[in-house]
C-alpha cells in the first residue's frame, strides 16, 4: 500500500470517526446520563480498530481480541439499560449506543481496506439513522401490520420468485417470457407503491391536489372513482375534486411514458411529444375547472383520501394474468387483422386496465410498426378517459360530474385525433 494512500485513508478514518462522534454527542447533548462514546472516544476506537487490523490482516486475531475487549467494556452499560425498571426520556436508547461504538471500531479496517465510498456511505447511513430516530419510530407506529406483511410478500416475490422464472418463451402463442411478465408486474407495482407511500405518509392529510397527482401515478381510474364519490356534499371543495379528476388523468400520461421508457426507449421517445402535450392539456383543463365560477376557498383539505395498497399479491397475480392474456391476444390479432385489429383491441382494453396492453406493446411489438404502436397506445388511453368520464357522472351525479366529464371527453377526443394523425 503506498504511503500517501495510507496517510489519505488514515486521515479519512479519523475524519469520519470525528464526524460520527460529533453527531453522537449532538444527538445526546441534553441528556443527563453518561454514555460510552463521543467526539474523543470514537476517533480513538477507530484508530485502534484500524491499527489492530494492520497488525495481522489475514486471520484478524488482534482485531478480534480488541472486539471482545470492547464488548466487555460495553456490557455493563447495556445491562444497566436493560434492567432499568422505570425508563426515562434519557434511557430509551436500547442497543443503539453499543452499536455506535462497535460501528466506529469496525470502521477502522473498512476505511483502510475498502474503497473510500464504502466507509463514507456507512458513516452517513449511521448518522442518518441516529438522527432520524423519532421520525422512524413515528413511521413504524403509523404503518399497520398488514402493510408490513404485504411488503414482505412482495420482497419474496421480487427477490426469490422473479429470478427463478424462465427466461425463454413457454408457448408459441407469444414471445413473452415468464420473467418478462414477472418483471412487468414488479415495475408497475413499484411505481404504484412509491406513489402510494408518498400519498399516504408524506403528503398533507386530505389534500386533493396531492391525492390527484400521486393517485394518477398509482391509478387514475381508481382516483377518479374515489374523488367522484366525494363530490356529493363536498360543498366548497367541489371544484378541487372536479379539478383533481382531470389532474389525475394528466398525470396518467406521464405514468404511461415512464412505463414504456423502462422497456422500450425508442417507443417512449417517439411517444413523448404526444404524451407531454396531452398531459399539459390536462393540466390546463384542470386549472380552468378549478377556477370555473369557484368561490374563494384557500383550503383544499377535506377528509383523508386513503388509496388501497398496490402491493397486494392477489392484485399482482391478476395483473400478471391480464398481461399474459393481452399479450397473447395482441399477437394473435396482429397476425390475423394487422394494425386495424390492434386499434380495435386498444379501444376495448381501454375500458379495463390499459397497463397490460401498453406493456405488451412495449415488450413484444417489434413486428408492429412504430406508428401503429403509438396510435394504439393513444387510442387505449382515450378509451380509458371515456370510461372515467362515465364514472364521474355515475359516482358523482350528472350535475357534479359535468365539468370533469367535459374535460375528460376533450382529452379523449384530443388523444383520438393524435392517433389519427399518427396512423
Amino acid at each position: 500500500m503506498p504511503v500517501d494512500l495510507t496517510i489519505q485513508k488514515v486521515a479519512l478514518l479519523i475524519g469520519l470517526s470525528f464526524f460520527l462522534g460529533l453527531a453522537f454527542e449532538g444527538f445526546y447533548w441534553n441528556s443527563h446520563s453518561s454514555r460510552p462514546g463521543g467526539i474523543r472516544t470514537f476517533p480513538l476506537l477507530a484508530v485502534a480498530g484500524g491499527f489492530l487490523y494492520l497488525i495481522e490482516p489475514h486471520y484478524l486475531a488482534p482485531f478480534t481480541c480488541g472486539l471482545l475487549v470492547l464488548g466487555i467494556w460495553l456490557y455493563p452499560y447495556y445491562r444497566s439499560e436493560v434492567e432499568r425498571h422505570e425508563p426515562t426520556e434519557d434511557s430509551v436508547d436500547g442497543i443503539m449506543v453499543p452499536l455506535c461504538n462497535l460501528l466506529v471500531y469496525i470502521l477502522g479496517p473498512i476505511a483502510l481496506a475498502q474503497p473510500s465510498w464504502v466507509a463514507i456511505g456507512l458513516t452517513v447511513l449511521a448518522v442518518l439513522l441516529l438522527r432520524a430516530r423519532e421520525r422512524l419510530h413515528a413511521l413504524a407506529r403509523k404503518m399497520p401490520g398488514e402493510e408490513i406483511i404485504t411488503l414482505v410478500q412482495f420482497l419474496i416475490l421480487t427477490g426469490i420468485a422473479l429470478p427463478l422464472l424462465p427466461r425463454e418463451p413457454v408457448t408459441a402463442l407469444t414471445t413473452l417470457t415468464p420473467f418478462q411478465a414477472g418483471l412487468a408486474v414488479v415495475v408497475v407495482c413499484c411505481i404504484s407503491y412509491a406513489s402510494y407511500l408518498i400519498q399516504r405518509y408524506l403528503s398533507p392529510t386530505g389534500s386533493v391536489f396531492f391525492a390527484s397527482v400521486f393517485g394518477g401515478m398509482y391509478s387514475s381510474t381508481a382516483t377518479t372513482v374515489v374523488l367522484a364519490r366525494r363530490m356529493e356534499g363536498a360543498g366548497p371543495h367541489i371544484r378541487q375534486l372536479q379539478s383533481g379528476v382531470v389532474l389525475a388523468t394528466a398525470v396518467m400520461y406521464v405514468r404511461i411514458g415512464l412505463l414504456i421508457a423502462i422497456f422500450n426507449i425508442p417507443l417512449a421517445l417517439a411517444l413523448a411529444p404526444w404524451l407531454l402535450s396531452l398531459s399539459l392539456m390536462g393540466v390546463i383543463i384542470a386549472a380552468i375547472t378549478l377556477k370555473w365560477r369557484a368561490r374563494p376557498n384557500p383550503d383544499d383539505r377535506g377528509e383523508p383520501i386513503r388509496p388501497p395498497n398496490p402491493l397486494e399479491i392477489g392484485a399482482a397475480v391478476v395483473f400478471a394474468l391480464l398481461f399474459v392474456i393481452v399479450s397473447i391476444s395482441t399477437g394473435w390479432i396482429k397476425q390475423h387483422f394487422g394494425s386495424v385489429g390492434v386499434y380495435s383491441l386498444a379501444a376495448i382494453v381501454g375500458v379495463t386496465d390499459i397497463d397490460p396492453f401498453v406493456l405488451s406493446l412495449a415488450h413484444g411489438g417489434d413486428d408492429l410498426a412504430l406508428t401503429s404502436m403509438k396510435a394504439a397506445i393513444l387510442i387505449s388511453a382515450s378509451s380509458n378517459n371515456l370510461l372515467k368520464a362515465f364514472y364521474t357522472t355515475s359516482f358523482g351525479t350528472w350535475r357534479n360530474g359535468l365539468l370533469p366529464f367535459i374535460g375528460l371527453t376533450i382529452l379523449a377526443v384530443a388523444g383520438l385525433a393524435a392517433a389519427w394523425l399518427i396512423a
